[in-house]
């Protein structure tokens, strides 16, 4: 989890379903509430119930809908990764490619789903989040970044190579392998490291550079078109 907070595994994934139409609550709550290894801890109707709900019910992973009546899940998004010990997030779209999932990723989101996205995929991406890993495929995200347009994109990339000068040559290769899409396990055969190696390059790397996740690493490596 951010902030340093350690996921207690027998305890299980605490989740927090936001999401203003009750049948998709219903549907993800069947999907997800599996202890002892996922537990839905709590749901919530509108994007400015979020912050109580957290904390209330201290969830691991906040799976919530961008587009929502009042406080949309992107402004709620926002306002909880401002906080040092903030759960993970996922957002929830009907469609692959939208600026403001970008924005989302930018903001600190740990990746989206789509709500057609198989029970199996919905669980895959809630374990690997939780456990610190970012669920969005390389695909998925250049279709995104594709779809918001060029502009800017000089600036962007002079920016984002900047700041990654700040990084060691090692933890570079690290930021491309995360652009990449890839998992620490398979970046730690890429680069011939340990798992935990891997790991204490991407802390000290969030460190380095001022990011909340993985995600908005990768998406450096992005903007700088280091990825391929």
């Amino acid at each position: 989890m951010t902030g340093g907070d350690a996921l207690d595994k027998t305890a299980g994934v605490r989740v927090l379903l936001v999401d203003d139409d009750p049948l998709v609550r219903a549907g993800l709550r069947i999907i997800l509430d599996d202890p002892p290894a996922l537990q839905v801890v709590g749901e919530a109707a509108d994007g400015s119930q979020v912050p109580a709900a957290v904390e209330t019910h201290a969830p691991h992973v906040v799976l919530m809908d961008i587009r929502m009546p009042g406080l949309d899940g992107l402004s709620a998004a926002e306002l909880l990764r401002r906080h040092p010990a903030a759960p993970e997030i996922i957002l929830l779209t009907a469609f692959h490619a939208d600026e403001y999932v970008l924005r989302a990723l930018r903001a600190g989101a740990s990746g989206f789903l789509l709500k057609d996205t198989p029970p199996a995929e919905i669980l895959r991406a809630v374990t690997r989040v939780a456990a610190g890993e970012p669920f969005l495929s390389p695909a998925v995200l250049r279709q995104v970044i594709t779809h918001v347009g060029d502009t800017g994109a000089g600036g962007r990339r002079q920016y984002a190579r900047s700041l990654l000068s700040r990084l060691t040559e090692r933890e570079q290769a690290v930021a491309v392998a995360l652009g990449q899409g890839k998992s620490n396990a398979e970046i730690g055969e890429e680069l011939f490291l340990s798992v935990a190696t891997v790991k204490a390059h991407v802390s000290n790397m969030l460190t380095k550079l001022d990011l909340n996740n993985r995600t908005q690493i990768a998406l450096l490596a992005h903007d700088a078109e280091l990825t391929g």
